[in-house]
Order: C-alpha cells, then sequence, then structure tokens
C-alpha cells in the first residue's frame, strides 16, 4: 500500500466503531489531498488484513465514502477516489447555477428538498411588501456532474412571477421569472462570506466534519429603474470551499 493508507490507526479503546473510524480518516485524507483523486484504494480484503479488521468493517466504511461521492466505483482492485469537480467561475454578470455550469462544461441537476408557497413577515420586510405577501420558498442542492455543489435556499416573490407557484424547482429558475416578466432580468447584488458547513451541508456535501465553505447572498432585481425597480429574488447558497474558485477581472 502507498499514500497515506499506511498512516491509518485505529484506536481499539474507543467506542466509536471501527467502521466509522476508518470511514473518517479516509475522508480527511481524501478532502485533503493526502490520498490524491484517481489513486485506487485497496480491496476490502487487503485493508482489512493490514489494519487487523473484519471485511465488513472495511466495506462498511468504503460503501459510506461512495454515499458521500468520495469513491467510484468497487470490485477486487479496489475502489476510484473520485474527484470533486473543480470550477471557476468569473464574477461580474448575473448567471444562474444551470447556465453557469453549461459554460464550464458541467452537467447541472437540482435535488429539492423543499418547495412550498408560504407568507413570512421577515421575508415580507426583506422585499419590502405586505406582511400578507406571498414567496415561492425552494430548498435545493445544486450538483455538477452528479456531486452536490451548493444549497441553496431561495426566496421569490411571486407577485412579480406567479408562473413559479406551479414550479417543482428543476431547472434554472431565471428562465421562468424573465418568461413571466416579459423582459431580462437587471441587476443583482451579491456578498461572499467564508463559513464553516453547518449539519445540513455535511449531510448533503458527505463532509465528515465542518469544512470551508462559501456563503453568497444574492438579491436580483427586475430591469426597471427608479420606482419601478422591484426586488424579485433573494437566496443564500452555501457552496462547497474544496470545490470553488471565484474569479474577478479588475481594471485600472
Amino acid at each position: 500500500m502507498s499514500y497515506a493508507i499506511d498512516d491509518l490507526s485505529l484506536d481499539r479503546l474507543s467506542a466509536e466503531p471501527f467502521w466509522q473510524q476508518l470511514f473518517l480518516q479516509l475522508e480527511r485524507m481524501i478532502v485533503s489531498g493526502d490520498i490524491p483523486a484517481g489513486v485506487s484504494l485497496p480491496s476490502e480484503r487487503e485493508l482489512a488484513e493490514s489494519i487487523g479488521v473484519s471485511r465488513v468493517t472495511v466495506k462498511r466504511a468504503y460503501d459510506e465514502l461512495r454515499k458521500a461521492r468520495r469513491l467510484a466505483g468497487r470490485g477486487r482492485s479496489g475502489s476510484v477516489v473520485q474527484a470533486v469537480p473543480q470550477v471557476s467561475p468569473v464574477m461580474g454578470q448575473l448567471k444562474g447555477f444551470t447556465q453557469e455550469m453549461r459554460e464550464l462544461g458541467r452537467e447541472a441537476s437540482s435535488r429539492v428538498e423543499a418547495i412550498k408557497v408560504v407568507q413570512d413577515r421577515k421575508m415580507a420586510s426583506v422585499f419590502g411588501l405586505p406582511s400578507n405577501a406571498e414567496f415561492l420558498h425552494l430548498v435545493r442542492v445544486r450538483c455538477a456532474d452528479g456531486v452536490p455543489m451548493t444549497r441553496e435556499d431561495a426566496w421569490y416573490a411571486l407577485h412579480l412571477a406567479p408562473a413559479l407557484a406551479d414550479w417543482d424547482g428543476q431547472g434554472s429558475a431565471y428562465g421562468l421569472i424573465e418568461q413571466n416578466l416579459g423582459e431580462r432580468l437587471g441587476e443583482a447584488e451579491q456578498s461572499i462570506e467564508a463559513i464553516m458547513s453547518s449539519d445540513k451541508e455535511m449531510r448533503v456535501f458527505g463532509f465528515a466534519s465542518p469544512q470551508p465553505c462559501l456563503l453568497l447572498k444574492r438579491k436580483t432585481y427586475t430591469a426597471q429603474q427608479g420606482a419601478r425597480r422591484a426586488l424579485v429574488e433573494y437566496v443564500e447558497g452555501c457552496f462547497r470551499g474544496d470545490a470553488y474558485i471565484y474569479r474577478l477581472k479588475l481594471t485600472l
């Protein structure tokens, strides 16, 4: 065996099951790059004999790594460490996730966690609307090539885009909004800050422990100017820090 596999060590006195200790150690090694993408891990039998545990223990750890999308494939030759897609979008232009991934040569998909028409006093205040205003509240995981990249919590003003009330949450929200408005969206205000992943985000991204992420908060407006300009979307997206490198074009 090679790479950091030789450094695996199980605590025989710990109450933590061996499979979980093994999973957590391998997951940390993969995330840190100590075990590079494309490397084949030892077979279940080989690793079990090496560290003195049952093959069932190793199989459980490998299965959990596959669920977390850290491994791809299986068989006698072991499993291959799967690379998380690395994306480097250029900031400065309003784009939806679907369009952004398409331009980067990735296949975008979504997994909806929650979608509902609601009234929310806090969001009404954010949008500058009456307290009984209706919004579409959408929580979804956005994936690139099948790998979860961001977890979005989004709110849409239904008085501006009522067709969203019947939307299933798949595809591009911007395309539907612009179709509903009959014109292109205007501009957006966006902030980015560093955070550590929450429990929900850890489950989505397959992190064994909290990891650095980027929190993007965006307000998207209609194209009208002055008093007719209206906020149509507010979204908070947690983007995995091991996949995103944002680029800015600076001018003198």
